[in-house]
This record gives C-alpha cells, structure tokens and sequence, in this order.
C-alpha cells in the first residue's frame, strides 16, 4: 500500500526547489529548541514557578494559532512565499525580544511576536512543503520536517555547549538565522482573491487525521518543552545539562522522518502510524518510572522514534482529502493553515496540561500523554492511500 502523493508520474526536483523549504523548516526548528532547552533559564532570569511558565506557554500556542490564520489570509491575497517571509522576519524580532527582555512586560512583547510568528511559519512553510509534493509526484513532507529536526538538534548541541551562559547570549543571537532566509527563493503560485474556496473540503475525514496532529503535537511539545524540566527536577540534572532531554529525541525523529520512505514501502501508513503509537506510549512508560537520568534519556530517544513521522504524514493526508495534486492551489493552502490549527490544540494540551497535571511531579505531568497517544491506533486507518 502506497502513502505516496497520488499523482501518476513521479519529478525530480533540483535543489534550489525544496532547499530554501526544507531550510525554512530547520529555522523554525533550531529556533524553538533553541528557545525550549532555555526555559530552565527563563524560570531562573524571571523567577518563573511552573504555574507562570505554564501561562506564558499557554499565551504563545494560542498566538501560533492566531497568526497560522493571518497566514492563511496572507497566503490567500500575495502566495504562501510571502506569507512565509513575513513569518520569518518576525521570529526574527520575537526571538531578540525574549533573549534580551529586561522585564516581564518586555518579554510579553517578545512573546507575542515569536508566537504569530510561529503559526505563520508553520503554516506556510507546510503549504510550500504540500506544493512540492504535488510538483514531484511523492511523499517529501517526511524529508522537509527532518530539516526542522536537523535545525533543532543543531540548537541542542548549542545548548549542551553553552549551558551555563546568560539568556541574552544564548538566545538573542538566533534572531539572525531567520534574516538569512529572507530571499531564497520559495515556491511561488496564483492565488487569485476569490480562490480558497473550502465548503467542498471534507473536513470530518481531514479532522480524524487532524485529531492524530493533535495526539503528536501533545508529546512533541510535552518533550521540547517539559523535558529538560524533567530532568532538572526529577532527576537533578544541572540546568546547563538539561538539553539531553531534547538530543536523543530528536537524533530518533531525524532518523524515522529520513527512513519514512522506507518504512512506509514496506507498512504502508496505516501500520506505521500504529507501530509508532504503541512505541510512544512504551516510551512515555518507560520515562514516568525512570529511576534515573540516562533511563529518562533512553526513553526520549525511543519517544522520537516512535512519533517522527505522524506530522508529516497528517500533513500530506489532509491535503490528499482536501483533493489533492488537482485541486486549486489556493485552496489547498486554506486547508492546511486550518488544519495547522490542530498544531495547537496538541501544543496546549502537550504543554498546559502536562505543566499542570505536573505542577507538584512532572511523572504524573508525563502519565497524561502516555495514555492519550493510544487514540492514535483507531485513527491510523485514516492515512492509507485512497
């Protein structure tokens, strides 16, 4: 059973189509692990408890949400490129506001910045991704959000050898690598004003796969952004050691979205999106009776092997239902900034709930996602080829 784009010839794309795409993914991807391996430090800097981070994050999923819809206007009216460049100059401003905030309200302003800019990047970028896709006859999503896990390991291993160094030196000097992306070139397509239409989309088959985006991005977020609080609090790692929470992770994500061609060939989607559940949830298992920290960094890298291609995989199957390679490329885009929406749904659930459920022991913060990745299984059916 074949996951590939439904198309009936197969392209060969040259470099200077997908790099600047597969780039903007590991921008936002360096950028947020750059940013999540410092909460340690931005509790410390802010004198933050778990409850004040918890609402911070609660503040920056909600505006993702918001600005994948202002990317979707965007998009709609000027092309996902433009969208897409926008995002990427204001993680650029988000990103120097949160590193050198003086205060708490300077930080709001940093915050709500980074996180419009997120949505919008997220969204855009993924329309950029579904467009090489249909271009090339294939599935390329999994391969273009190994850049995002390229660029977020490159942020740990930053992390891992500046641990220690002060806020502003760790994280304001991101800001720049957003900047370098500002004129590649990104696909470019008509998007006439009245274009976009989405009454026709079947949007109860494309919130099925949206509720396994969800169910990801409850334990993508839980691991970025509770990790290395976990192992800071329950196992004493020191904070400029924390960031191998996040590493092993991502080494494992890299690895299953670089092999998903392969697995897919030899599964098919539904098997592995089932497979990758029941690791998951091996995994979260295994980290809630860690009895220490190379238990808790084993159990990480099994959790990023197990979920690595669920994104990807929702990605090109809601766009598939939304009619795929022949559908209106305007509407289309529509269609994924609103499924991006379930991005968020994930990220609130992955990092509120696992902050408050945790507030008083991260173990039962990391028992919620444990369980609720098992709702993938009656979801899987949803990702075979039609």
């Amino acid at each position: 059973m074949s996951t590939s784009a439904p198309t009936s010839q197969v392209h060969s794309l040259p470099p200077a189509q997908w790099l600047p795409v597969a780039g903007a993914f590991a921008v936002q991807g360096l950028l947020f692990i750059g940013m999540t391996t410092n909460v340690p430090a931005l509790q410390h800097r802010f004198e933050l408890g778990e409850l004040g981070l918890t609402l911070i994050l609660l503040a920056m999923v909600l505006l993702s949400g918001a600005g994948s819809v202002l990317a979707e206007q965007i998009a709609a009216r000027h092309g996902s490129a433009t969208a897409l460049r926008i995002g990427l100059s204001g993680l650029a401003i988000g990103v120097a506001g949160i590193g050198l905030a003086p205060s708490l309200a300077a930080l709001g302003g940093g915050v709500t910045a980074y996180g419009l800019a997120v949505g919008m990047v997220d969204a855009a970028s993924n329309m950029q991704g579904i467009a090489l896709e249909h271009r090339a006859g294939r599935t390329l999503l999994p391969r273009l959000h190994a850049g995002w896990t390229t660029g977020g390991i490159l942020a740990t291993v930053l992390a891992l050898l500046t641990g220690g160094a002060p806020l502003a030196w760790a994280v304001a000097p991101l800001a720049i690598v957003p900047v370098l992306l500002l004129t590649a070139s990104f696909q470019r397509h008509d998007t006439p004003a009245d274009a976009g239409e989405t009454n026709t989309v079947p949007w109860r088959q494309i919130s099925l796969v949206g509720a396994a985006l969800v169910l990801f991005y409850m334990v993508d977020t839980a691991a970025a952004t509770w990790g290395p609080v976990f192992l800071h609090t329950v196992h004493g790692l020191a904070v400029g050691s924390v960031a191998w929470a996040t590493l092993p992770y991502l080494v494992a994500t890299l690895a299953a979205r670089i092999g998903a061609a392969a697995t897919l060939a030899r599964l098919g989607g539904p098997r592995t999106i089932s497979l990758g559940a029941l690791i998951a949830a091996a995994a979260l298992a295994l980290l809630v009776a860690s009895p220490s920290a190379p238990v808790a960094v084993a159990a990480f890298a099994l959790l990023g092997l197990g979920v690595g291609v669920i994104a990807p995989l929702s990605f090109t199957a809601a766009a598939r239902l939304a009619g795929g390679p022949g559908a209106d490329r305007a509407r289309l885009d529509a269609v994924v900034a609103r499924f991006n929406q379930f991005n968020y749904a994930g990220a609130l659930i992955g990092a509120v709930m696992t902050g408050l459920v945790g507030s008083g022991n991260l173990r039962l913060g990391f028992a919620v996602p444990m369980v609720l990745i098992l709702g993938i299984l009656p979801l899987a059916r949803q990702f075979a080829t039609r």
